[in-house]
């Protein structure tokens, strides 16, 4: 029981880090383009909202008293959620920077945006697949 309560402990983290992480570097480039129109940054505001609902999540399941709580249709419906924002950052991407899992030729200076944009993507995937585990985990 006590290394289940120490995976899931494990996982609420990851879930928050990736949140933030995705949280702050889709926020980053909402305020870069701030003044384009709100329905060509769907994709992102969808993303910025999934992260701050999976923070939100995250950090409730951190609380000792929530073991007595049912998360498992909450982890699920997360899950969904951040692979639907994936799929859409994924779909936005669409060979501009290169594919999305060529990670060749990657700088990490201040304006390298597709590096910015495919850590995005990447970390989104991997709060998925930790929404998913806990989830499935129950």
């Amino acid at each position: 029981m006590f290394l289940a309560d120490l995976f899931s402990m494990i996982l609420r983290l990851s879930e928050l880090a990736f949140g933030a992480i995705v949280a702050g570097l889709n926020g980053d480039y909402l305020h870069a383009a701030q003044h384009a129109d709100s329905w060509q940054l769907h994709r992102f505001i969808y993303a910025e909202v999934v992260a701050g609902v999976s923070i939100f999540f995250a950090v409730v399941g951190l609380f000792p008293f929530s073991g007595c709580f049912i998360h498992w249709p909450a982890d699920f419906f997360i899950s969904v959620a951040w692979f639907v924002a994936f799929g859409l950052l994924v779909d936005w991407l669409s060979g501009n920077c290169g594919y999305v899992f060529d990670w060749d030729g990657l700088t990490f200076d201040v304006t390298a945006s597709c590096a910015q944009w495919k850590a995005t993507i990447a970390f989104s995937f991997l709060s998925a697949i930790c929404w998913l585990v806990s989830a499935l985990l129950g």
